[in-house]
């Protein structure tokens, strides 16, 4: 837990110092003038604050998820463990058919649950690793289906994409926020205030901010939970529409086993992730997984 908080203080401190460079070097002015506001300052100010924490994240993302998961990377010559080899063949085969050039960095992390994720800034830089759960409660059909829907991740680009779509909705929820409190506060109309913040719209900026996240996290859910039927698609496709089907049933089987270490940042990542009820489903980041084996029998071969 001690090592989890340190990672987490140190990322974020690190994202701020190489923004707040950023910031320096491309010599973005304060925002709030004598005038008004500046719109130009505020949409860079935003962007940058916005995208730039998203792509940071993402560039760590694979030394994190080591980190924060334990990740063993298997050495990809190995011949002394027949296990870790096989799990080497299996990714390396599906990953040729799925057209990737590059092999992923293969890992293994031990934990009780069953369960697999994909991470990684590019494909060439990519890390698909599993749970030593799923390796002993899994046969190997269904661990390749695993493995297919991971693979798919990949080559679909995902982690990419979900980091444009988060820095995005970052950005945009720091520009709205600080419209609609500069408005709301009447810091603008003040003409004597300009220039200054004043506690007022502070205390609406992180209100704004708050309100704008949510209704961002909605679409960012949403669109997780389609990369998530598409991947399935994916695996079926590499592995064997009954291997993906397979494997997703004995994931429904086996999903109260939980890890208590479990992450929250990486529970996006992973295959499994146990789902919300009512309302709390619109910010689920997998569909349930009776829809996912529902859609898949509907694939058609």
């Amino acid at each position: 837990m001690v090592k989890r908080i340190f990672l987490f203080l140190a990322l974020n401190f690190l994202v701020v110092m190489m923004i707040s460079v950023v910031l320096n070097l491309l010599n973005v002015r304060p925002y709030i003038q004598a005038y008004g506001l500046d719109y130009s300052s505020l949409l860079l100010f935003c962007f940058i604050w916005g995208m730039g924490g998203a792509f940071i994240s993402l560039a760590l993302s694979r030394k994190m998820a080591k980190w924060m998961m334990g990740v063993k990377a298997i050495d990809p010559n190995t011949t002394r463990d027949p296990e870790e080899k096989h799990l080497l063949d299996t990714v390396y085969r599906l990953s040729r058919k799925a057209g990737l050039t590059v092999m992923p960095e293969v890992g293994l992390y031990h934990s009780n649950e069953v369960n697999a994720f994909a991470t990684g800034p590019t494909k060439a830089r990519s890390l698909v690793a599993v749970s030593s759960g799923l390796l002993n409660r899994m046969g190997q059909t269904e661990i390749e289906g695993v493995i297919g829907h991971e693979i798919s991740h990949i080559a679909n680009g995902d982690m990419v994409t979900m980091t444009l779509l988060q820095g995005v909705v970052n950005a945009f929820v720091l520009f709205l926020a600080r419209i609609l409190a500069y408005a709301v506060s009447g810091l603008g109309r003040n003409r004597q205030e300009s220039g200054s913040v004043s506690g007022s719209y502070i205390l609406f900026v992180y209100l704004f901010e708050v309100i704008f996240m949510v209704l961002g996290s909605l679409v960012v859910a949403a669109y997780s939970r389609f990369r998530e039927y598409k991947a399935d698609a994916g695996g079926a496709r590499l592995a064997g529409k009954e291997a993906m089907i397979s494997s997703l049933k004995q994931l429904r089987v086996l999903q109260e086993i939980k890890d208590p270490r479990e992450n929250p940042a990486m529970a996006a990542f992973k295959i499994s992730h146990h789902g919300r009820k009512g309302l709390l489903a619109l910010f689920a980041s997998h569909p349930p997984l009776e829809q996912r084996i529902e859609r898949l029998q509907k694939l058609r071969s």
